[in-house]
């Protein structure tokens, strides 16, 4: 088949805006460090110093070889070395201060291409793709020690996965990163190559072709937008007899999980559905992608289904769906712990505290509501009064909320005296900060909790 020969009916050039014309000329002053490692390879080659010539000089990519020896064994994606993977990519990432970072390995005639990015498992990450998103090519390609006689639909394709790994650090980057993604998109869809690639590589570049679009469009995603994505997936699942590996079929599963998690967000004709379909095929991935083999993946997943059933349950009131979300945080919790991403574990203890008060108020447990006040304080082991201390005397106006609730319902004057004490600090800080409003609130606050107090 031809490399892109579905492409010119599914892509199209979107049409130019203002924004897109200030990225342009912001595109004359910013550029993405890519470092491409020395390929994994069980013969003479110069592949990984080939794609760097293919990537050198295009538009917005600084490009650079990683060539010091090291043993490459990791590269199998095996579970049990994935953690040496993502261990030395991140030495290498911080020793030359990468944006991507491409992994280069053979599996027989074909090379595999991996994308690593230093917060790719994140909160933070805004990129779609996976570290374990894997392109595969034929080894013949990088054979070549002449980069013109690479199929420019290769390149093209190569050079998309490469912008569509980038984590804008800021705005500006991130215009820049869709302004890129734009001309990408615009080169694939009216590539009319002759090149071509057996059918054997069709899943993996289907799979590519989805994250690049979806990348451009995950943020202001329209019907015409989720249609295309869902058809470059779906037809990359309509060939998983080709798939070797599950693992790359848990991916494509992933990121049809992604694009109806994005549809919810931006489209509102029928957002049930959306809802739905993110939480199938986001469950589904996790069959492939489970806790024990591909742990921070199978976290991330956990997470952003979290915030789906959040989502469904104020829509829909549904007790079980709240539920479902704690369940969730919790599994993400698991992974991404206190010792390793105390940054992402402090976010997940405070929406956890968020949910678990909710579902204290909701099914009035005492239990679970002590259960909200731990999360918190778990918050407050990274997000302390010095460190940050308005989104610290947050916190405290929160726990102070649980205990007034707690007091009132039950009325204990033990839990109502722990409310005031944390309202009192909340308040020190809005009155230090002169904050006026949020002061206010807390003086109101701090009256009605006073009041039951003398009541009882």
């Amino acid at each position: 088949m031809e490399l892109l020969k579905h492409l010119h009916n599914l892509f199209f050039p979107p049409a130019p805006s203002p924004e897109d014309e200030l990225s342009a000329e912001a595109a004359l002053h910013i550029s993405f460090k890519v470092v491409v490692t020395e390929f994994a390879d069980n013969v003479e080659s110069t592949g990984g110093e080939l794609l760097c010539r293919l990537l050198d000089g295009q538009d917005g990519l600084s490009v650079s070889y990683f060539d010091e020896p090291f043993a490459k064994n990791f590269l199998s994606l095996e579970s049990r070395t994935l953690f040496d993977l993502i261990d030395k990519g991140q030495n290498i990432i911080d020793k030359t201060g990468a944006d991507i970072l491409i992994w280069g390995c053979r599996e027989n005639d074909k090379i595999r291409l991996n994308f690593q990015t230093a917060l790719q498992y994140e909160k933070q990450s805004a990129a779609v793709i996976s570290l374990l998103d894997s392109l595969y090519l034929p080894a013949a390609v990088f054979e070549s020690s002449v980069p013109s006689l690479v199929p420019a639909s290769i390149v093209n394709l190569i050079y998309g996965a490469v912008i569509s790994a980038i984590n804008p650090a800021d705005k500006i980057t991130k215009i820049q990163k869709r302004y890129l993604l734009k001309k990408t998109i615009a080169r694939l869809s009216a590539d009319n190559s002759a090149k071509a690639l057996s059918i054997d590589y069709l899943p993996y570049v289907m799979n590519f072709l989805g994250i690049i679009y979806l990348s451009f469009c995950s943020e202001d995603e329209t019907d015409k937008d989720f249609k295309i994505v869902a058809n470059l997936f779906e037809t990359a699942i309509k060939h998983q007899d080709l798939i070797k590996n599950p693992l790359h079929l848990g991916c494509i599963y992933y990121h049809l999980g992604q694009l109806y998690d994005s549809a919810s967000l931006h489209l509102n004709k029928r957002p049930g559905a959306y809802y739905k379909g993110a939480i199938s095929y986001y469950r589904l991935a996790q069959k492939y992608l489970g806790k024990y083999n591909y742990p921070y993946d199978y976290g991330l997943i956990s997470y952003k289904l979290a915030a789906l059933y959040y989502n469904f349950w104020r829509q829909k009131e549904d007790i079980q769906a709240l539920r479902d979300a704690v369940f969730n945080l919790r599994e993400a919790e698991k992974i991404f712990t206190y010792a390793l991403f105390p940054e992402f574990w402090a976010d997940i203890q405070g929406e956890l505290g968020h949910m678990l008060a909710l579902l204290g108020s909701l099914t009035g447990s005492a239990d679970i509501s002590e259960l909200a006040i731990a999360a918190y304080k778990n918050q407050q082991k990274v997000i302390t009064e010095r460190r940050d201390p308005l989104h610290w005397a947050q916190i405290q106006e929160n726990i102070g909320e649980i205990y007034y609730r707690l007091g009132k319902n039950a009325d204990d004057t033990d839990s109502l005296e722990e409310a005031l004490e944390y309202f009192h600090d909340a308040l020190y800080i809005f009155e230090n900060m002169e904050l006026s409003e949020a002061a206010k609130r807390l003086t109101i606050d701090i009256a009605k909790t006073g009041s039951l107090l003398n009541d009882n």
